[in-house]
């Protein structure tokens, strides 16, 4: 069997399986039906969120939300973490707030999020925030690991400091950001559902919240499945983007995450 074969056959048969353990759990009534709904009501699930509309509706909300928190995280993060990098000073200053900061939980963040601007802004800052630190550490540590040999020729040839930087450091460190990226890329979709689930009245983590008060739990299930599907096609998207922007700059580092 070929690698290219073995690549959507091992992932489907796998998928099998679990189908196969999750009905086994119902035919063995270790779960009654209205606890656990069996594949074929998820499946039904799907269909009527699919037919009914409301599944693209919440999908569209959150990824629009995500598009605001997320972008701003990266467009603040890698600009100030390179600066941080770059400026040994600057970050000596910087470092200890980070770090103080960093380990807080963006929901821990809520209450105040809701007082300074609103309920429905909320999960947009709350992504922001879980975006914004992974983003920002990586992109201090790509400028900072890159290596000396690489600025010293170009001083010695007379470049410029900000050539240098631009030339040499942001495409250098590249392949670290987008390590950072996508690490942010992870927790900010997780925060998404999570911020959605805390009083806003429209996205894939309220489906997941109104469907648990009508007890309707083959929605929720639905909504948790699409979360990770939504997931996956935006870490794909990002891959792709990653490798673009390297095969331009010929780095001809490519990453299979």
């Amino acid at each position: 069997m070929s690698a290219r074969v073995e690549k959507y056959i091992l992932p489907l048969f796998t998928f099998g399986i679990v189908l196969l353990i999750w009905q086994g759990l119902i035919w063995g009534k270790l779960f009654p039906p209205h606890l656990l709904p069996s594949p074929l009501a998820v499946l039904q699930g799907m269909l009527e969120l699919l037919t009914g509309g409301q599944l693209f509706e919440h999908i569209g909300v959150s990824l629009f939300r995500m598009l605001l928190g997320y972008g701003a995280a990266a467009l603040l993060a890698i600009p100030v973490g390179l600066l941080c990098g770059w400026y040994t000073r600057l970050w000596t200053a910087l470092e200890p707030f980070v770090q103080v900061l960093r380990p807080v939980s963006p929901i821990a963040w809520m209450p105040l999020i809701v007082l300074w601007f609103s309920v429905d802004a909320s999960p947009i800052f709350i992504i922001f925030i879980s975006a914004f630190f992974p983003i920002l550490l990586a992109t201090v540590a790509a400028v900072r690991n890159v290596d000396q040999v690489y600025l010293k020729v170009a001083r010695n040839f007379g470049a410029k400091e900000l050539d240098i930087l631009r030339k040499i450091v942001i495409p250098a460190s590249f392949p670290y950001i987008a390590v950072g990226l996508h690490i942010a890329l992870g927790s900010a979709w997780i925060h998404l559902v999570a911020g959605e689930m805390m009083g806003v009245r429209s996205g894939l983590g309220f489906l997941i919240v109104d469907a648990r008060n009508t007890i309707r739990y083959e929605l929720v299930i639905t909504g948790i499945i699409f979360i990770g599907l939504f997931g996956l096609i935006i870490d794909r998207l990002i891959t792709m983007g990653e490798r673009w922007v390297n095969k331009r700059w010929g780095l001809g580092v490519e990453s299979d995450a």
